[in-house]
């Protein structure tokens, strides 16, 4: 009996010391009624912005830019201040969001776009139940955003023919067909055709011709149109041809054809020799539409076309294949003299040159 009660003494601590062990090992123990507490306040204080607790309201709101334009696919947070976890949502088509289910609060909303400045908007309170309007947002656009704008070399060469179209010396004389930017973009056909009937119709023009009749009636050029008003109105009309001729043809046909451009430019840089070897060598040496130079076919051609082509109106007496080409020596020797004048005297003359526009520097 006495030995029973020995091996059951014995039997009881072992079992003890063993069920000891095994609590030891257990990682978890039993949560405490303090530990509750604590998760279900922060359950219920993350809940509040995840929208998993029961609110009943609900807040609504369009984002906009500062023109009043409705904004689409923007990012909207809904935060609590001061409180865990937020709510996101995007803007609609018309740039409407709304947020369902919002417990009362004081609440905050963070809106950012892509190319636009972050807008926060100021805190705003909910109440149980209610349908709130978000404040009106006014989306700038962002100060550290770049834009590139890409313009097509059609689009450039306009830009520059039109800048071109403003060059007059004395603010009168059309001075269009000198390129001040060395490296400018070439003319498209259109564009060569379009800047020769601008000279033609120029109303300076007129003056001009007006001009070379003038002289040529005081000196008796051309004897078998006469004196008298009449004289000079067919010299007028014989110089308005050549000048039409020489300007279709030189200047818009030729060049289009050839693929040259028919604008002279100015270089501007180094010394004078240097300038006036360019100058002179212009009337002889053009620039193709590629950018390499090449024979000036465009504008010897339309010299000698022109002359050519006033065998039809000219006097019997100033007419002929010898008189043809003394004319087209004429034409060359003022087209010399004519960039020589360019490249040295004009650029000072046109105030509408932009500073920029230098030649080749």
């Amino acid at each position: 009996m006495n030995g029973s009660k020995y091996y059951a003494l014995v039997l009881l601590v072992c079992s003890t010391f063993v069920w000891g062990q095994n609590l030891a090992k257990n990682d978890s123990l039993p949560d405490s009624p303090g530990f509750l507490l604590q998760t279900t306040a922060a359950n219920t204080q993350t809940d509040i912005l995840q929208g998993t607790s029961q609110g009943t309201s609900q807040v609504q709101g369009v984002v906009q830019d500062v023109q009043g334009n409705n904004i689409a696919d923007a990012t909207v947070v809904l935060t609590a201040p001061g409180k865990l976890g937020e709510r996101t949502t995007t803007s609609n088509s018309d740039g409407s969001f709304t947020f369902n289910a919002v417990p009362a609060g004081e609440f905050r909303l963070i809106i950012t776009v892509p190319g636009l400045d972050p807008y926060t908007s100021p805190e705003f309170s909910v109440k149980a139940g209610a349908i709130v309007q978000a404040p009106k947002t006014a989306l700038k656009i962002s100060t550290s955003s770049s834009v590139t704008v890409y313009a097509t070399p059609d689009e450039v060469a306009q830009a520059q023919i039109h800048e071109q179209e403003q060059q007059r010396v004395f603010g009168v004389f059309p001075n269009f067909y000198t390129s001040y930017i060395w490296k400018a973009e070439p003319m498209s056909v259109r564009q060569k055709y379009s800047l020769a009937f601008r000279a033609l119709v120029d109303p300076a023009s007129f003056l001009i011709v007006a001009g070379v009749a003038g002289a040529e009636h005081y000196n008796g050029t051309y004897p078998d149109y006469g004196p008298g008003i009449e004289g000079y109105g067919k010299r007028y009309g014989a110089a308005l041809a050549d000048a039409t001729t020489s300007r279709i043809v030189g200047s818009a046909v030729l060049p289009s054809l050839l693929h040259q451009d028919p604008r002279y430019f100015y270089q501007g840089s180094g010394g004078a020799r240097s300038r006036a070897q360019h100058a002179v060598a212009s009337v002889f040496i053009c620039r193709g539409d590629n950018g390499n130079p090449q024979p000036n076919y465009s504008h010897m051609l339309g010299s000698l076309t022109a002359g050519a082509v006033a065998n039809a109106y000219h006097p019997a007496a100033s007419r002929g294949l010898g008189l043809t080409f003394e004319t087209f020596g004429i034409t060359i020797g003022g087209n010399i003299a004519g960039n020589l004048f360019r490249e040295f005297v004009l650029r000072g003359l046109v105030p509408s040159v932009p500073r920029y526009a230098n030649g080749r520097r």
